[in-house]
């Protein structure tokens, strides 16, 4: 186990190289100059200067990339062009929003998908398997904005069940804090828990046609025990590797619902740094997110060889 994990880190070095080298050139391949993002397009051309060799952008490509590279590897991402403060230190604020938010959505993504795919695949061509394919279309069409929009008039303005924007840290209380991402929360998990549902189902229906699912059966162990223990450890791999792969789009890509539901976190920074023009701040979260997505590849790799004892011993 120590030497697979050893060589799945070694395969990232290749990959986390291109992404430094993918945000350095995001730098020099985007219009306009830094020093007039900064200073304003009415700056001089002496100030202009000054700053561009205050900021290192008056050296040579190559200079420029291993001072990045060097600063990168020993955790700087630099400071932000406007406020000053560190990129770590502003993404350190803000990621404990994104990370409960990805990680409740996640959760509640599986405790509507398992059972419904489970179901689908017991009964297939039911009332729940019919039920869970429209859920699957649903999640796949509705537009997340869309949703949200609905949801807040429904639950926020029509019947003012719920808050319909703000965000509450867990030191003043978990109620409120979990109250107020309680819409948020599902109208990132319902395509979540879509894709998984169906993935979930198809993978169940092959896998209960497998010979050691009948020998199972020809034992005389009950049903419960051959889905849960037996048929859903094989088919659960998928729904694994969707996870992984959706953590990224969830840490970056909650910037449409951070915004409507004025969440401060990882998905707001990026926009404001866009906005702004922020370059320091973009790169860091971009390097940031890049290494959470390298990270979690590595824990469903590792999850893979405890869950199917042939990935680990081969």
């Amino acid at each position: 186990m120590v030497s697979y994990i050893s060589r799945r880190l070694l395969s990232f070095i290749p990959v986390a190289l291109i992404l430094i080298i993918f945000t350095f050139s995001l730098i020099h391949l985007t219009p306009g100059n830094p020093a007039y993002t900064i200073l304003g397009q009415e700056a001089s051309e002496e100030n202009v200067k000054l700053l561009e060799a205050k900021l290192g952008l008056d050296q040579p490509l190559t200079v420029q990339f291993f001072r990045y590279l060097a600063k990168t590897l020993h955790g700087d991402f630099g400071n932000s062009l406007f406020g000053g403060q560190p990129v770590l230190d502003l993404i350190a604020t803000r990621i404990p929003v994104t990370l409960e938010l990805a990680l409740l959505a996640i959760l509640l993504s599986l405790c509507i998908a398992l059972p419904l795919g489970i179901l689908s695949a017991k009964r297939p061509n039911s009332w729940i398997d019919h039920f869970s394919r429209l859920l699957a279309l649903a999640g796949a069409a509705v537009p997340t904005f869309w949703l949200s929009l609905i949801l807040v008039f429904l639950l926020s303005v029509t019947v003012q069940w719920l808050p319909s924007l703000g965000w509450v840290p867990l030191s003043e209380g978990v109620g409120d804090n979990l109250i107020h991402l309680i819409i948020p929360v599902f109208v990132l998990s319902l395509p979540l828990s879509a894709m998984e549902s169906r993935m979930l189902r198809g993978e169940m229906l092959e896998v209960l046609n497998q010979v050691y699912i009948q020998v199972a059966r020809a034992k005389g162990l009950r049903q419960r025990v051959v889905l849960l223990r037996h048929a859903l450890r094989n088919a659960v791999l998928p729904v694994i590797t969707i996870i992984g792969l959706q953590m990224g789009t969830l840490l970056g890509g909650a910037v449409i619902v951070e915004s409507i539901f004025s969440l401060p976190g990882m998905g707001q920074l990026v926009f404001d740094s866009i906005v702004q023009r922020d370059y320091s701040v973009l790169n860091g979260c971009v390097l940031f997110m890049g290494g959470t997505i390298l990270l979690t590849n590595l824990a469903v790799d590792v999850l893979y060889a405890f869950l199917d004892p042939r990935i680990r011993y081969s």
